[in-house]
């Protein structure tokens, strides 16, 4: 990536997609140019929470909602200590940020962190065109980087692809850190920070959970130096199909049968311990409007989503596993892909959607009560 200083609405700007279907408008944020996938994410809010959320670590996103900026950016609704995306494109930046806790502008924050967007965009065209033809790599281009467009698009055939990636590392925390509970403390958890958000640990320590949030490439040995009640898996970026590491971890602590609870990274590495494959979505869920049915119960909750891959797992039977019965618990209701897994035999369990809410609906809250519920059983 290379970049230059704030241009929105100044400079001339590109998108350019690897099949070949090119986007013109003005520079928003920084000036230069990027690379990435580009997907789309249908939230209405929530862009300082999508932004700042490791999962979208090497995209470019792509925002449905035609006004973006409205409330500009605050200091209180990150969910991690950068902004993560590679590039992002919207059609109406606001040309005034108003709310009461907006500290500055959202066009300013981009340009601050380097990130390059493209604003003046027909992003109904190309949210069309990614779920007609999938989701692909692309690259922002503005200012000086503008070349002939066939040489724009080499480069973005050279960019690397998502298939394959193993991102997780790049994300993680450098060193473990605590958040602690809120009042008494109930009880302690190991986090594994795939790409963990802010909010999903501040949820666990609300129940009166410890939570010590651990990078990814901690031991069985360090998980358990913390004396856990319950081990969790986060969110995260990057092919499942490369997290060799997690999944060994995470099949330590099935071994030890540990209450376990993953969320959609952490749902994936846990269908690939159980032994079923995962695989890369046409184009993927993003945005916080997503309708999952709970198979158990049958009821319907509307949730946040941030993913790209999904656990390929049998919905018409219970999968023996090597860990005892395993069944999908939860379902997307647009296209019944697996959003969620449960063991019968041991306390484990995930769901591939965000249920820590920030920004989305709060219908799926109730899980950490059920991983509450969990250590709660096996504590007794």
């Amino acid at each position: 990536m290379t970049i230059s200083t704030r241009g929105a609405g100044r400079a001339p700007a590109v998108l350019v997609l690897e099949d070949g279907r090119s986007f013109r408008g003005r520079a928003y944020g920084a000036v230069g140019e990027t690379f990435g996938e580009a997907v789309f994410s249908t939230g209405m809010t929530g862009y300082q929470e999508t932004l700042t959320d490791p999962s979208c670590h090497r995209q470019v996103v792509v925002m449905t909602a035609p006004h973006v900026g409205n409330t500009g950016v605050n200091d209180e609704d990150a969910e991690s200590r950068r902004i993560w995306v590679a590039g992002y494109v919207v059609r109406d930046p606001a040309r005034v940020s108003s709310n009461w806790r907006s500290r500055r502008s959202l066009d300013e924050e981009l340009t601050a962190q380097g990130v390059v967007g493209i604003s003046g965009v027909d992003t109904r065209a190309l949210t069309r065109h990614l779920r007609e033809r999938g989701a692909m790599r692309a690259g922002i281009f503005s200012g000086n980087a503008i070349q002939d467009e066939g040489v724009l698009l080499a480069k973005v055939r050279q960019a690397p692809e998502m298939s394959g990636a193993e991102l997780a590392a790049e994300v993680t925390t450098d060193e473990a850190y605590v958040v602690p509970a809120i009042g008494t403390r109930k009880f302690t958890v190991a986090a594994i920070d795939l790409g963990i958000k802010g909010m999903t640990p501040h949820r666990m320590a609300e129940r009166g959970v410890e939570v010590h949030v651990l990078p990814a490439t901690a031991t069985l040995e360090e998980v358990y130096a913390v004396e856990p009640d319950g081990v969790f898996f986060s969110n995260g970026p990057g092919d499942p199909s490369t997290a060799g590491h997690p999944v060994s971890l995470m099949r330590g602590v099935l071994e030890r049968k540990t209450p376990l609870f993953g969320i959609c990274f952490g749902n994936q590495v846990l269908g690939r311990a159980l032994g079923f494959g995962t695989y890369k979505l046409k184009y993927g869920h993003r945005g916080i409007n997503q309708p999952v049915q709970d198979r158990t119960t049958g009821k319907v909750d509307v949730t946040a989503h941030n993913h790209g891959f999904a656990v390929d797992a049998p919905l018409d039977r219970v999968s023996d596993t090597e860990f005892g019965r395993a069944e999908v618990s939860h379902v997307c209701l647009n296209d019944q892909v697996v959003e969620g897994l449960q063991l019968l035999d041991q306390p484990a369990f995930s769901v591939q959607y965000h249920p820590e809410a920030a920004a989305g609906p709060h219908d799926a809250a109730h899980l950490f009560d059920r991983f509450v519920s969990l250590m709660e059983g096996q504590r007794a």
